[in-house]
C-alpha cells in the first residue's frame, strides 16, 4: 500500500514539473530585416524596434532575434518545387532555400519590420515570404513599418500577404514617420536624407522614443497570441 502511494506520490511530481517545463518554456521570436538594399536603416530600425521590446514585460520567458533576410542571398525563387509541397512530397534543391525554411521554422512568432517602397513592400521580403510555406503557418506576426509617412501602404500589403499565408497578425500595425517633413519640398526631411545614405540620424530614433505607444501595444498582443497558443 505504502508502495502504490509512493508511486502515486511520484507521478504527481513528475506531472507537476512537466507542467512547470511547459508554462516557463522558451519562446524564440524572430525580428525580420525586410530591407535588403545596399544603403538601408532597416537593419537599424530593427534593433530600434528589439532593443524597445526587450524592455518591456511579458507574461512568458521569450527570446528576440534578428533575422536578416538580405544574409540568406536569396534570389528570385528559383525552385522546381512549389513551397506547399515541401516536405510532404518533395524537398528543397538549393542550400540557400534550405537555410531560410530552417532559420525561420525556429521561431514561435515573428516581428516584420518593413520599409515602404513605392506605396509597397520591399521585393527582397515578399519574395523571402514566398519561398517558404508550412513553416510560417498558424504563427503570431507583429508588423512594423516606417518610412516617409510611416509605410501604412507597405503595412496594409504586408498584412495581406501574411494573412494569405496564414500566419496571425495582431491588430496593432505600428507604424513610424520620419519628423518634420516638409510637404512643399516633395516631404523631404533630415530623416530622409539621411536614410538615403544608409543612416538612421539621432534625432529620429529620439522622435521614435517617444511614440512607442502603439508599438508595446502591437507586441503585449503578440504575445497573447503565443499564451494562447501555449494553452491549447
Amino acid at each position: 500500500m505504502l508502495i502504490c502511494q509512493s508511486m502515486q506520490n511520484t507521478s504527481h511530481i513528475k506531472n507537476s514539473n512537466n507542467s512547470s517545463a511547459m508554462a516557463t518554456s522558451l519562446k524564440n521570436i524572430g525580428v525580420v530585416i525586410g530591407s535588403t538594399r545596399v544603403n538601408r536603416i532597416g537593419d537599424q530600425v530593427a534593433e530600434f524596434v528589439k532593443s524597445t521590446l526587450s524592455a518591456a514585460q511579458t507574461g512568458i520567458p521569450v527570446r528576440l532575434k534578428m533575422i536578416d533576410i538580405n544574409s540568406f542571398n536569396l534570389p528570385i525563387f528559383d525552385e522546381a518545387v512549389m513551397p506547399a509541397v515541401v516536405p510532404a512530397q518533395a524537398q528543397f534543391a538549393h542550400e540557400h532555400s534550405k537555410a531560410w525554411n530552417a532559420e525561420i521554422e525556429k521561431y514561435d512568432a515573428y516581428v516584420f519590420v518593413t520599409a515602404e517602397y513605392n506605396f509597397g513592400i520591399p521585393g527582397g521580403t515578399k519574395n523571402a515570404i514566398d519561398y517558404l510555406y508550412h513553416v510560417w503557418i498558424g504563427k503570431p506576426v507583429l508588423i512594423v513599418s516606417y518610412g516617409i509617412m510611416g509605410g501604412r501602404a507597405a503595412s496594409a500589403s504586408l498584412k495581406t500577404t501574411l494573412e494569405g499565408m496564414r500566419l496571425q497578425v495582431v491588430d496593432t500595425r505600428p507604424s513610424f514617420e520620419f519628423p518634420e517633413r516638409n510637404p512643399e519640398q516633395h516631404n523631404m526631411s533630415p530623416g530622409l536624407l539621411g536614410s538615403m545614405e544608409g543612416k538612421l540620424i539621432d534625432s529620429v530614433v529620439e522622435d521614435w522614443q517617444t511614440k512607442t505607444g502603439e508599438l508595446l501595444q502591437g507586441y503585449r498582443q503578440l504575445i497573447e497570441k503565443l499564451e494562447s497558443a501555449r494553452g491549447e
